[in-house]
């Protein structure tokens, strides 16, 4: 008798699990019809985490409470956190996170873990890239700034860190075809830096609709450490939410280097500004978007000869990001160095800040007409 139930509450779930997935399928096809306008795929609706080989409703269930809803979420978490999170072993986390990346893979929404550099070129040439403003910083960046990278720019304060932000929020609501993302923006303030005001003014000065500039920004104020972690622990949410393919961070590492002070607290401060850039760096690459990260300096004061400046967070913070450039004042104008990248040329470029955000010096613009 114990075995016929057994099997008819299975036949149940199965019907039930069958009841759902056909749901699914025609809250799909309601929306087949706007999915061409909305900048991030929504194919990934069509996912659910059951979906999953070897997650049923109970493992489903503790994920969902952890705030792990769908399979893109699933797919950017770290075994670590995810054993933790459902009480499971980390063999068994990483086999889940191992099969939601697999299922995505297999529905074309993830690039296949081998591919041959030939086709690998070719997906490099069709990325997306953000104009900065500045056509002389475009063309440091190679083009702008790019999806599935995270770019850094560190400097003193005033040198033009919060200033390419602000910018970057204006040119990324433009369209493709004029240098943009064609989608919204999310922007992370740490440091109190972020204006609307600004924002306005940018859009005004470029020939844009501030109110449409201003709405399709998303804004979230940070107040300690954990908090930040946390932002970015739910990500992929908010960038589904906001339709968002530009995600700033300004600052990265100002909360935590205030809060865990001294040298008895910098292994714990590392480890965890580690974890939060490697979850960064997964939902850059998998969602398709660009993650444009600030960052502070700090003084060498056993440098003798050159800049004693560098880069705050030490190799954690060195390491995650894909390219490196360093803003420091010039006179009126500002410089833009780039210090590490897979494939761009090791120089630098110089670039003003006005009414417009980040443009192009009087000078180089002169010229060009001239021309």
């Amino acid at each position: 008798m114990g075995e016929k139930k057994n099997s008819e509450r299975i036949k149940d779930e199965d019907v039930m699990n069958a009841l759902s997935s056909e749901s699914h399928e025609i809250e799909a096809a309601t929306v087949e019809d706007d999915l061409e306008s909305r900048p991030i795929p929504t194919m990934i609706d069509d996912l659910d985490i059951q979906d999953i080989p070897g997650i049923g409703p109970t493992t489903a269930k503790k994920l969902r409470d952890a705030g792990i809803l769908t399979v893109m979420d699933l797919a950017v978490t770290s075994s670590e956190e995810l054993s933790v999170e459902i009480n499971s072993s980390k063999e068994s986390a990483a086999a889940f996170i191992i099969a939601a990346q697999q299922l995505l893979r297999d529905s074309n929404l993830l690039d296949k873990e081998f591919v041959t550099a030939d086709v690998a070129l070719e997906k490099r040439k069709s990325m997306l890239r953000c104009a900065t403003g500045s056509k002389a910083l475009d063309k440091l960046l190679l083009g702008g700034i790019e999806t599935q990278a995270v770019t850094e720019f560190y400097g003193e304060f005033g040198s033009g860190k919060s200033q390419v932000c602000h910018t970057l929020c204006v040119t990324a609501s433009q369209p493709v075809e004029n240098g943009g993302f064609g989608s919204g923006s999310i922007y992370i303030d740490t440091e109190g830096t972020f204006r609307p005001e600004r924002i306005d003014q940018i859009a005004i000065s470029r020939g844009l609709d501030p109110a449409s500039v201003l709405k399709s920004i998303a804004v979230c104020k940070v107040y300690n450490s954990s908090h930040l972690e946390l932002i970015v622990k739910d990500l992929g949410k908010y960038i589904n939410d906001f339709k968002a393919r530009l995600v700033i961070i300004d600052s990265i590492i100002s909360l935590h280097r205030a809060e865990f002070a001294g040298r008895g607290t910098l292994a714990d401060r590392q480890q965890r500004l580690n974890g939060m850039l490697h979850k960064i760096i997964r939902l850059a690459e998998i969602y398709n978007i660009s993650v444009v990260i600030t960052n502070q300096v700090q003084s060498s004061p056993d440098t003798f000869f050159g800049d004693p400046t560098k880069a705050a967070g030490g190799n954690v913070l060195g390491h995650a990001s894909t390219y490196r450039i360093y803003l420091r004042k010039s006179g009126e104008n500002r410089t833009a160095k780039m210090i590490d990248s897979p494939y761009h040329p090791y120089s630098d470029t110089k670039f003003t800040v006005t009414e417009k955000g980040v443009d192009d010096m009087e000078e180089e613009t002169s010229s060009k007409r001239g021309k």
